[in-house]
């Protein structure tokens, strides 16, 4: 792999620094081994507890049996874009002022030439590993984020963990879980202090470990809308511009390539999920009553934040998508169908002989309206606008941050460049693959949007009713060309004998 030669000086867009890459064996010897990699890989995301990554070997000296390597290694280097500072901006996994990796793997041995042959080094953060190396059979009562914190240190873990401070208190028991399956068991019910949502994530970036909701990544302290770390264009821009500035920094907000995974909502798919309408049945345990809430995507829409601003960026029209039956008045919406998805769960407000909810920890009559609350949410991210773009490495970017998309309309008749109006605008990072050769470092993004740039225009035009009526047909009269009304008179006549 090539190597930076002027420090702090970027020479192109993809330029990086990458001086070693050391391989500590289990004897305790440390060998630089940049020069026989190929391609090094990072991958992080909201979704992953831990990071993990790859290093494609071409060895020509056969260290992989000189040096015993058996997946009980540490892999340790320093990756930065030239000039960025501190390690909020770098990947550091040095050994003396980061947190190396350790190798788990080694994988697609294969011989390339007569005096080579190629394999994968496959390694993870060091909590990735004594996540299945520990066992948690404890029990917390508290806050959510403090437990969920006590929880962390049981990795014996040496890095930072950010959290978003929760707003409800959970007594649970632990009973010989992981760490990670605990902490996410507890993730799946936090509610944040400051704003309505239901759900947190808890994963690792190069910068260190998570604990927040979505709206923590699209927010900050519950109002104010987080600052966009970086702008991408897909349309060449013109350097003249003076908002550009010079030709690498044109390259580094340039996308190479972009490909929507997902740009329309399947509607289907949500429908049967409980994205737009779900009704959840609520039993209580201590005074066997039960209780029916109903969830309607469009009305609690403005509830919680979301990547575009505003409480009418509703990622699916709140038009009429049927005609409306007899038996109602109104609208029908895709959200006007609670029975799309029926959830039952069990509650009581004397938990462990506390008065206070059993799944949240609330109030046992907010415990319905949450969970429908909470599957719908996570419904608009994991199956909401999925954009995946192909940039130039940029070390200060990390999953959970905040990009800018300018895509431009895709129209004849737009010479203004005007942005498309449902697809351009905030996206978060939810996935990162940081891959690193001998000519460049690129990064591969994943981006998650629960919005549009702009509203879908409201309609409030009612589908008329299908005139037609509905009617039965007997396959045997069919079958013998015989009319009903014979059939009839036939039955009259064995009735008389």
């Amino acid at each position: 792999m090539a190597q930076h030669k002027v420090p702090d000086t970027i020479e192109f867009a993809g330029d990086y620094d990458l001086s070693h890459i050391f391989l500590h064996t289990h004897k305790g010897d440390v060998i630089d081994i940049k020069n026989l990699v190929q391609e090094l890989n990072i991958y992080e995301s909201i979704y992953n507890n831990a990071l993990t990554g790859s290093l494609v070997i071409v060895d020509a000296q056969n260290l992989i049996a000189k040096l015993e390597i058996n997946g009980t290694e540490r892999i340790s280097f320093k990756l930065a874009t030239p000039g960025a500072k501190g390690n909020l901006n770098i990947v550091d996994a040095s050994e003396s002022t980061g947190h190396p990796f350790h190798v788990y793997k080694i994988s697609d041995r294969k011989q390339t030439s007569p005096g080579s042959f190629l394999y994968q080094i496959h390694f993870a953060s060091r909590e990735f590993m004594m996540n299945m190396r520990t066992k948690i059979s404890k029990k917390y009562n508290g806050k959510s984020s403090a437990s969920a914190f006590s929880m962390f240190m049981e990795l014996d873990s040496h890095k930072t963990l950010t959290f978003e401070p929760s707003g409800n208190t959970q007594k649970v028991v632990i009973p010989n879980m992981r760490p990670f399956d605990a902490i996410n068991l507890l993730a799946s019910k936090t509610v944040p202090e400051r704003t309505n949502g239901v759900g947190y994530y808890f994963y690792e970036t190069t910068k260190g470990f998570h604990f927040r909701s979505w709206e923590n990544m699209v927010v900050s302290e519950g109002r104010n809308r987080r600052p966009i770390k970086q702008e991408f264009y897909y349309m060449p821009l013109n350097i003249s511009d003076p908002n550009v500035g010079d030709k690498i920094e044109h390259e580094y907000k340039s996308v190479e390539s972009y490909k929507f995974e997902n740009t329309f909502h399947d509607v289907a798919a949500n429908t049967i999920g409980g994205t737009y309408g779900h009704r959840v049945i609520t039993y209580n345990l201590f005074n066997k009553s039960y209780q029916t809430d109903d969830y309607n995507y469009h009305e609690s829409f403005g509830v919680t934040k979301h990547s575009e601003e505003g409480a009418d960026k509703f990622a699916v029209s709140d038009s009429n998508v049927d005609q409306t039956p007899k038996s109602r008045s109104g609208t029908s919406k895709v959200s006007d169908y609670p029975e799309s998805r029926v959830s039952l769960q069990s509650t009581t407000q004397f938990l462990h002989d506390e008065d206070r909810g059993a799944i949240f920890g609330l109030d046992v009559l907010e415990e319905g309206r949450k969970l429908g609350q909470s599957i719908a949410q996570r419904a608009q991210v994991v199956h909401g606008t999925a954009l995946r773009l192909v940039v130039k490495g940029q070390s200060y970017l990390e999953a959970g941050d905040v990009i800018d998309f300018k895509l431009r309309s895709v129209d004849e008749k737009n010479p203004d460049g005007e942005q498309d109006p449902q697809y351009a605008g905030k996206y978060v990072i939810t996935t990162i693959r940081h891959q690193i050769n001998a000519d460049k470092y690129t990064m591969v993004l994943e981006c998650a949007k629960d919005s549009v740039r702009t509203g879908f225009t409201k309609s409030n035009f009612k589908i008329p009713r299908n005139t037609n009526t509905a009617a039965i047909r007997n396959t045997y009269q069919v079958e013998s060309g015989r009319s009903a009304e014979q059939d009839y008179l036939r039955s009259v006549r064995k009735q008389d004998r």
